[in-house]
């Protein structure tokens, strides 16, 4: 199976690909609007395109593209017959070669780059396939991306009995490390910490090591007032994960403050939470097997409007 796996590399995926639309502004704006990032190198007559855009200039919509070769179908097809009918995105690397400006025409060609040999995983055993993407504009070397999968067989759902895991499941932890650990330190005190840049002095969230708006390394905090607003979410039906109940919302809060921090909603139903619903900061406590530990979440409905501890 590997033999015939592996004969697929360096087979095209795609020749002579076109993106659908030039680098252009508006594209470049609803992207920076979406990502909070407001350097000014993304605006303006001599505008540049974020290099993380790279991937977006070469997206084909639900029509796809002209182009397309038929080993990476091939390839899926070969996989699916062999029981490994799920697919799970693992991870994408960029490499950036020149910027990119409003009016670059793009181009690009793919190819499988590899297939790894049979991988055991906590979702079940597969292989990985790498497909790399070699981007031009207007003919030039622009990036290379490369996007990678996981095809795997699922592992059997346990049908309960003697061997059944007793009591709920562990909610994962938050990993924390040494450029968010202060900010999960100010949680674990009932405190919500925003970075502040020492530079020019713009917040931020989530926590990083540096600034992006200047790139000064020093910084500061100030605590959240507790207010805020959906400014977007998603209810998660599917995968189940077995510590959390679907169908439940995580939304995209946009603090008083004018940053954004990733959350869960209390409250309310999932089915009720609605983009501009005014939020209000609480702390939730989660218990495990190794003792107790915080989360921030944002309770919509009665009381969300007002400062913590009372009601509208």
């Amino acid at each position: 199976m590997y033999v015939r796996l592996k004969a697929f590399e360096g087979r095209p995926a795609a020749r002579g690909g076109r993106g659908k639309d030039p680098v252009n502004a508006a594209m470049i704006r609803h992207w920076c609007e979406a990502m909070s990032d407001a350097h000014p190198a993304y605006r303006g007559p001599d505008a540049v395109a974020p290099p993380t855009m790279l991937q977006a200039w070469t997206m084909g919509g639900l029509s796809g593209h002209e182009g397309r070769s038929p080993a990476y179908e091939e390839l899926t097809a070969l996989l699916d017959a062999a029981g490994y009918t799920a697919v799970v995105a693992t991870d994408c690397e960029q490499e950036y070669l020149r910027p990119l400006r409003p009016g670059d025409e793009i181009t690009f060609d793919a190819v499988i780059e590899s297939v790894s040999p049979r991988k055991t995983t906590k979702l079940g055993s597969g292989h990985f396939v790498t497909t790399r993407m070699d981007v031009h504009a207007n003919g030039e070397p622009a990036g290379t991306h490369r996007f990678r999968i996981l095809k795997y067989a699922p592992k059997a759902k346990s049908s309960g009995g003697a061997g059944k895991a007793k009591g709920a499941p562990a909610r994962p932890r938050p990993v924390i490390n040494r450029d968010n650990a202060g900010f999960w330190a100010g949680v674990a005190a009932h405190r919500l910490l925003i970075q502040r840049c020492g530079g020019c002095g713009r917040l931020r969230m989530p926590w990083s090591p540096g600034c992006a708006r200047c790139g000064a390394p020093e910084w500061d905090t100030v605590e959240a007032s507790g207010g805020g607003t959906v400014h977007s979410y998603v209810v998660l039906h599917h995968p189940p994960f077995p510590a959390f109940g679907p169908p439940y919302a995580v939304a995209l809060i946009a603090l008083d403050e004018g940053v954004r921090l990733v959350a869960g909603i209390t409250g309310v139903r999932h089915d009720e939470v609605r983009i501009g619903m005014p939020v209000r900061l609480e702390f939730q406590q989660v218990t495990d097997g190794e003792g107790a530990w915080e989360l921030p979440v944002f309770r919509a409905g009665p009381g969300a409007a007002g400062p913590p501890g009372e009601e509208g």
